[in-house]
């Protein structure tokens, strides 16, 4: 099997990391003090204790939730080198299944939010476009230039970061020159790095957790620089973050000297990003922006793509297929989640209209997110047998702090967060469905010893009156155990048609909570005719079953435990390998006695069912060597009597 390519450290890999983690909060300020602003009250847009103070939210902010619960301490919990709130329910899951709900509501919440982000950092940007040639019309823009960020996703992210990786270190050193000129109009815009102004503003200004929530927009792309941790590498991130950072916070004193003193010239319409820029350079810094709003998308739509393939692995999600357009490690293009992405992404633009309406939408969904993976992160302290008295404290921390933006970020709900709130919930529904669906039929699967049922495939393998079905037969069996086999195989070889091979294969396949591993067990119930084979796949690997099952058969032949030469004699003498058949059996409900709770729950699982990938595809066989058989789940215990 290829192995994925470690994502490489060095310049390459910094720019890859700059390129593609920190697209969203590294636009912020093309959105935070303009929303920070809007939430000031009237007459006070100017007043130096509140901008100090507002800044000195945004310094803090950034380096307690981003700095400290993120790149130093979040990004330790990483998965084999991935990270994310999947990847970390991943690492405690054996031991605390029911945090399933918990992962689930921060993956729903954080899909939710990279709906609204591209959005809104696109349509900010062709606004400070619209400034400088008015007669451009803004919604059909951010429409075009959405459609062209979605477009070019089956690149890959590797390709992407490198071009993009550049244009985002310009970027970076623009808006960090742009900011250390501008707060030379007011340098005592330095006195934000005292906390004690931030506690000040919070006090004292009326709104209060309006402003708390317009400053909550700056750390928004926090959970996304988690979650490409298997894009870009640990180092890359944490190096990178100390250039990206200092540029961010000159950028914020910046915008906030200019406007201490321009105070006549402050409306509530104005973007201080924009006006900050000298006159000369107002269409490089406009085009710049566009650019950067361009690449900022692509860290949310990335983050989703693992999401998604993360949740598909760990029973969360329904089956869809997935595209890896790089042999680089973590990348991946699912077309079903960018489809979806790009419809709703056009869909919030037209709802809402103008960057200022999304910013009352914007936040609501990731700080619950954020919330969920504080809580993700407890139980893995726990798992790691850290003591309480360490793994509390940190947690009570930042619980505190995600609370206090979660509630002032209520005060948008009716204001549009309703819409990424929906969203997550239909999505956290359908992981929940998914999910307990996936378990209540599990759990009405039943399972026989396979010893008489061996001996069983011994003479009907013999038996020259039952027409061959194939020379290679393969099951994929759900029996944990070898000593067992699922009853509904056992029914399909036996009963409902006998079924005559010259080898029969069981194959197990395990999910493993390892990103990337690959090995496997074999099980010889009878030489050279019956085996069973235990593959061990990583979580991220794929499943590429006829892949697997040849690679390990081509080793077993090597290893002269198996002959894969065609049996038919018209075929032996040109030593043609013989033809593999896969059998899929699929379970039904019929008529089936469940509480009815568990059965609606069913029947729901079904009905997604059917809009998913089919089990041939997901497991990567050849349709034309797929027999696929239907077997009611209501007859299975009748099956056991037999």
């Amino acid at each position: 099997m290829k192995q994925h390519q470690k994502v490489p450290f060095g310049m390459m890999g910094l720019f890859m990391a700059i390129g593609i983690v920190y697209g969203d909060i590294g636009t912020s300020p093309l959105y935070v003090m303009k929303a920070i602003l809007n939430g000031l009250p009237a007459g006070q847009q100017s007043n130096p204790d509140y901008i100090i103070g507002a800044i000195s939210c945004i310094i803090w902010t950034l380096t307690l939730q981003t700095t400290v619960k993120y790149v130093i301490v979040t990004l330790r919990a990483d998965n084999r080198g991935e990270g994310g709130i999947l990847s970390l329910f991943a690492l405690i899951r054996k031991n605390y299944r029911w945090t399933y709900v918990i992962a689930a509501i921060g993956a729903a919440t954080l899909l939710a939010d990279g709906i609204i982000t591209p959005a809104i950092t696109v349509i900010s940007s062709v606004e400070g476009l619209n400034g400088l040639i008015p007669t451009i019309p803004i919604i059909p823009v951010t429409i075009a230039i959405l459609v062209g960020i979605f477009i070019i996703q089956p690149l890959g992210t590797a390709k992407l970061g490198k071009s993009f990786g550049g244009i985002m270190f310009l970027w970076f050193t623009m808006i960090g020159i742009l900011g250390l000129f501008a707060l030379t109009h007011f340098p005592s815009i330095l006195k934000a790095f005292n906390p004690m102004y931030a506690i000040m503003v919070l006090r004292t200004v009326p709104n209060a957790f309006v402003i708390l929530g317009a400053v909550f927009l700056c750390t928004t792309g926090a959970e996304a620089l988690y979650s490409d941790l298997g894009h870009c590498g640990l180092h890359n991130i944490r190096i990178s973050w100390i250039y990206v950072k200092t540029t961010l916070i000159l950028n914020y004193l910046g915008q906030g000297a200019w406007i201490i003193s321009h105070p006549l010239l402050i409306a509530k319409d104005v973007n201080p990003f924009f006006t900050i820029m000298p006159g000369w350079f107002s269409y490089i810094g406009v085009t710049m922006a566009t650019l950067a709003a361009i690449i900022a998308s692509q860290a949310l739509i990335s983050g989703s793509f693992t999401i998604i393939s993360e949740a598909i692995s760990l029973d969360l999600w329904p089956n869809i297929k997935i595209k890896y357009p790089t042999e680089i490690k973590g990348q991946m293009y699912i077309p079903g989640v960018n489809h979806a992405l790009l419809v709703l992404c056009i869909l919030i633009v037209l709802a809402f209209g103008s960057s200022s309406n999304m910013e009352a939408a914007y936040g609501l969904s990731i700080t619950i997110t954020m919330m969920m993976t504080t809580l993700l992160l407890f139980m893995y302290l726990q798992h790691q047998k850290r003591p309480l008295w360490f793994s509390i404290p940190i947690t009570a921390f930042f619980i505190t702090i995600e609370s206090l933006f979660f509630t002032a970020n209520m005060f948008k709900f009716a204001h549009g967060g309703f819409a990424t709130i929906l969203i997550a919930g239909i999505l956290f529904t359908i992981m929940l469905i998914w999910y307990n669906g996936r378990r209540i039929k599990n759990r009405c699967v039943t399972y026989e010893k396979i010893a008489p049922t061996i001996e069983c495939l011994k003479n009907i393998s013999e038996d020259k009156t039952i027409p061959k079905f194939a020379t290679h037969l393969v099951y994929i069996t759900r029996a944990k155990y070898p000593t067992e086999m699922d009853t509904k195989i056992i029914y399909s070889l036996t009963k409902k048609q006998p079924k005559r091979a010259d080898t029969y294969w069981f194959v197990y396949l395990h999910r493993s909570d390892e990103p990337y591993q690959f090995k496997y067990h074999v099980k010889t119930f009878v030489p050279q005719k019956i085996f069973r084979l235990d593959i061990y796949s990583g979580f991220k690997q794929g499943v590429h079953i006829d892949s697997f099952v040849h690679l390990i058969c081509k080793e077993m032949e090597e290893n002269g435990q198996v002959d894969l030469t065609s049996r038919y004699p018209s075929l032996i003498a040109t030593h043609t390998e013989g033809d593999f058949r896969f059998v899929v059996v699929e379970r039904i409900v019929y008529n089936i006695e469940l509480p009815p709770f568990k059965k609606t729950i069913l029947s729901l699982y079904y009905m997604i069912k059917k809009f998913s990938t089919s089990d041939t595809q997901i497991l990567d066989l050849d349709p034309s060597m797929v027999t696929l058989e239907y077997v009611p789940l209501k007859n299975l215990q009748t099956f056991k009597k037999e």
